[in-house]
């Protein structure tokens, strides 16, 4: 089973654990919330959801997730967003990392967009919306990862075969420095790809499995850039590819072209220090493009 590979590889026994516990949770909020099973289960990396229908009738979905101390706070940004842009969190057990949520339609997400500049649009206005909030209590802050990232990378750069790979881990750093004193304060979502868009009754558009983070902004850019990598490889001019995606975002967010272009060298920096952590002495491909498209080198 996919989520159990996956739940052990990330947590180890406490994975294992969580997934045991998983049934017994399940009981007793379809119990406590008078919810009755509506469908197949499905799941993502290390959440389980179910459909449900609460009930009044309302169809809903359950969400069971285990704690992870790196990315707290997603019903309370939820919360804060009350269904503008995001689904609606209906209920939430915090201490059993359990949420109620509308019902969205699983089978239709951004991918079935098949302009990428439509689809990075919408992303960029569902991000628009998002990214109005300040961020509640209880998200991760830019300024901490940021700080953490400047602090690993020379010693990460270290480990790389190649010394040129190791060098642009230290540009990209140096360009996070560059903007590192301003991290801003906006509710970030941090993961909006297009599968973390689903279509919805209320509204066309709706995002969901945000790992909220306080920050600027500019940082939301990366996932959609490297959606349908393969379209990108496809075409003449992989750099061009990614620079007309990279721009329609900006466009659409209003934002300072230079501090996108550099929080978002900040998140090829990101990948790339999970990578070296990960225990591999290479770059990744797609990350050294998308940077090589972002600084006009290759």
């Amino acid at each position: 089973m996919a989520l159990a590979s996956s739940l052990t590889r990330y947590y180890g026994e406490a994975g294992r654990d969580w997934l045991d516990a998983a049934p017994r949770v399940v009981a007793e909020h379809l119990d406590r919330w008078e919810l009755r099973l509506d469908g197949a289960p499905m799941h993502g990396v290390v959440a389980l959801v179910l459909p449900v229908t609460m009930a009044d009738g309302t169809p809903a979905a359950l969400k069971l997730q285990i704690d992870d101390p790196d990315h707290p706070g997603e019903g309370a940004a939820l919360r804060t967003w009350d269904g503008h842009g995001a689904v609606r969190l209906l209920r939430e057990d915090e201490q059993a990392g359990t949420l109620l949520l509308e019902r969205l339609d699983s089978g239709r997400d951004l991918r079935s967009v098949r302009d990428d500049i439509e689809a990075v649009q919408i992303t960029a206005q569902l991000l628009v919306r998002l990214n109005a909030y300040p961020a509640p209590p209880g998200p991760r802050r830019l300024s901490e990862i940021a700080a953490g990232m400047l602090d690993y990378a020379p010693d990460a750069a270290k480990l790389l075969a190649d010394p040129t790979e190791a060098r642009l881990v230290l540009d990209w750093a140096a360009a996070v420095r560059e903007v590192a004193g301003e991290c801003g304060d906006r509710l970030l979502h941090w993961d909006l790809h297009y599968e973390n868009v689903l279509a919805g009754d209320r509204e066309e558009w709706l995002a969901i499995d945000p790992k909220p983070l306080a920050g600027d902004p500019a940082f939301e850019l990366m996932p959609a850039l490297h959606n349908r990598w393969d379209e990108v490889l496809a075409g003449d001019d992989p750099h061009q590819a990614v620079l007309r995606r990279f721009d329609a975002m900006v466009e659409v967010m209003s934002l300072d072209r230079d501090r996108a272009v550099a929080w978002t060298l900040g998140r090829v920096l990101q990948n790339s220090l999970w990578t070296v952590e990960d225990g591999e002495r290479a770059l990744e491909a797609p990350q050294v493009l998308i940077a090589e498209a972002l600084t006009g080198s290759r």
